[in-house]
């Protein structure tokens, strides 16, 4: 496995100016080293700008299939929306349709692969992808990432397995995770050995934040993390401390307990696995 890996990801850049403007801040100052751009953000056209000014900076695509807008005309993902022309608030019944209806998968697909090529579009290098509150644990969603990012070079996924799961639904949710994982290796794609941050979403404080990089094990570990300038923002979660998760991506003390990894985006840190199997091969492993 090596020797301690990271890779520090904010996730929901172009959701806000005030998201944009704190990552920036953290990767030019502090230990954040990739962001998951939101095609359809509010800010997009600047997280777009900024990210042109910071090469070493590994941009992404965070896949939106709920609390947000599709980047095809709602006409044509039906099945997805709620009344008021945004994703359905039910990631439950988004979930269900995808699974049993036809049509609303074919809707997901096509929604999927218009989403990659709208990143595309902006010329920013492909670095990663993962989806809005992890959608891509769904396997139907997993499977059309993987199809859609191969026409665009996608070359790494998220996969949100979190070490020392506590309950009942914590380990299930590591241990689907991790299927995910192994079915990613097998199609030739890097992925993270494990994910920290999901028990901290939005609580990430610089103690939290020092604890995580104490003590990293071998192989590759992804931080992710929502900072922001502001925390109440348009569009912010609710109790979400984004400042304080900002203030630890910038901590001097982190910056120095960060120097025992080997650090950078996942471009330049996730683990290549074996090539990518062709043809039917291939179409097999995505059903």
């Amino acid at each position: 496995m090596g020797g301690p890996r990271l890779v520090v990801t904010a996730d929901d850049f172009g959701a806000a100016l005030a998201v944009n403007e704190a990552v920036e801040i953290a990767h030019r100052e502090g230990i954040l080293t990739a962001a998951s751009l939101m095609m359809r953000g509010s800010a997009v056209d600047d997280a777009v700008l900024r990210a042109r000014t910071m090469p070493r900076l590994g941009v992404g695509l965070h896949i939106v299939l709920t609390d947000g807008r599709p980047v095809l005309p709602p006409e044509q993902v039906l099945a997805l929306l709620g009344a008021d022309g945004a994703f359905h608030p039910s990631m439950l019944r988004t979930a269900l349709l995808i699974a049993f209806w036809p049509p609303a998968r074919a809707q997901m697909r096509a929604e999927v692969a218009a989403q990659f090529a709208a990143f595309a579009a902006t010329g920013l290098p492909l670095d990663h992808a993962n989806a809005h509150k992890h959608f891509h644990l769904h396997p139907m969603i997993a499977g059309a990432i993987i199809a859609a990012g191969r026409v665009h070079g996608l070359r790494a996924v998220r996969v949100p397995a979190e070490d020392g799961a506590g309950n009942l639904p914590e380990r299930l949710l590591a241990w689907w995770a991790r299927r995910l994982g192994a079915r990613l290796r097998r199609l030739g794609l890097a992925t993270n050995d494990r994910v920290i941050g999901l028990a901290w979403s939005g609580a990430f404080t610089v103690e939290r934040m020092r604890a995580a990089l104490r003590d990293l094990p071998g192989g590759l570990t992804e931080i992710y993390t929502h900072p922001a300038t502001d925390d109440h923002y348009e569009g912010a979660a609710s109790g979400y401390r984004y400042r304080e998760e900002l203030a630890a991506l910038t901590d001097p003390a982190v910056l120095a307990a960060a120097c025992g990894a080997a650090t950078g985006s996942f471009a330049t840190m996730a683990r290549r696995t074996l090539p990518l199997p062709a043809g039917a091969a291939l179409m097999a492993a995505l059903r």
